[in-house]
Formats: C-alpha cells, structure tokens, sequence
C-alpha cells in the first residue's frame, strides 16, 4: 500500500495551491502535454474554479473526467460538460470519454470518493478489479444514485493507477473519512480499499 498523507481543514484555496504547485512542477519538467484526470461531483467545481485563475500554461494541459454520467455534454447532470466550460475557456483541453480512447499515464489522478467507498464511477456492485483488462468500461450502479439514475462511464482502476500520485478530497465529511480510514486499515474491501492497496505512488488525502 502507497503512503498516504491527509491533510485535515483545508479550505478551496489550499487544495487549489497543493494543485497548482503539483502541476506546475509537472509543466516545469517537460515541454509536451501534461494529462491529469479530474472527479465530477460537488466538491471539485470550485477548487477548478480557483485553479483556472492561477498562472500556469493550461495551453499544455489534458483534462480528462474520471467518469461521467452518460448524457448529452449540456445536460445538467453531466460532468464533462462543466468540466469543460472552466478549464477551456482558460486554455486546456478536455477530453470527452469514450471506450475508444488511449489512456495516457496521468501525473495526477485526482479523485473524489463515495460514502459507500465508490471512486469514479466504480461502485462496490461493479466489482472493479486492479487487474482490468479495459481502461474505461460503461456500466450501471446498483442502486442508481436516486440524483443522478444514470448509465456511466468511468476510468478503471489500472487507467488510474497508472499515475505519478493520487489526489483524494473527500468534502469534510466525517462519514467519507471514516471510510477512507478503514480502507487504509485494510478493514473493508470496498473499491477505494482496492485501489489503495495497489497503490504505489503518494497519495494525499485532503480530508
């Protein structure tokens, strides 16, 4: 298992500084694009908000959604479409996902986490394995999250784990770090334990 850091209170701007330090160094180390994949959410619209302001060359920057809803990019409920009205306006390039595409290694897995230990859209009745042959898969939720009952798309544990560190913010929610404990402990076998446990890059966990 990686080593994991949390790092407890911190508000939009500080996960937005960690971001921009991360990708910055990134940027600073080479001349080709650098590819990062992103959660949807509530939580993550306003740090991008705040990170799109800061001074880094997001002409070099692939944006790719960890999962999506599988919508029209205008519906309200989807996640590639207001990931894409923040960062291309500053420059970037979003990525729409499709079972199609070549996944690149990230320099920056940044996920989000379910209360049921769900990431991306690998939730517990997916069986999501760290071995997977495909790198995205479309599938369905078991229970369909009653706000959003929607079909998915969604990066696979390899796709994610092939990356140079992984990023969690879990929202302050006391359940989701409990959770997010557990897996480190070993105690459940719920996705985010399992992609814990083959991690071997840093981990931070903005609790």
């Amino acid at each position: 298992m990686a080593e994991v850091t949390i790092i407890e209170g911190a508000g939009i701007g500080e996960v937005a500084d960690w971001l921009e330090q991360r990708i910055g160094a990134e940027l600073a180390a080479g001349e080709g694009p650098v590819a990062i994949t992103v959660p949807g959410g509530s939580t993550p619209f306003p740090v991008f908000q705040e990170l799109v302001a800061r001074d880094l060359d997001f002409s070099r920057l692939l944006v790719w959604p960890g999962d999506d809803r599988i919508v029209a990019e205008d519906h309200p409920a989807s996640n590639t479409g207001k990931i894409r009205a923040l960062f291309e306006p500053a420059g970037a390039e979003v990525v729409t996902l499709s079972e199609m595409e070549q996944v690149p290694r990230f320099a920056l897995a940044w996920l989000g986490m379910g209360a049921d230990g769900h990431i991306a859209s690998l939730f517990p009745n997916t069986d999501p394995q760290v071995h997977d042959g495909q790198a995205i898969r479309r599938l369905t939720p078991d229970p369909l999250p009653p706000e959003a009952p929607f079909d998915r798309i969604t990066l696979t544990i390899p796709s994610l784990l092939n990356s140079g560190a992984v990023l969690f913010t879990l929202g302050g929610s006391a359940e989701k770090r409990a959770v997010f404990e557990a897996a480190m402990r070993g105690e459940h076998d719920l996705p985010v334990a399992r992609l814990l446990v083959a991690a071997t890059q840093p981990v931070t966990c903005f609790a």
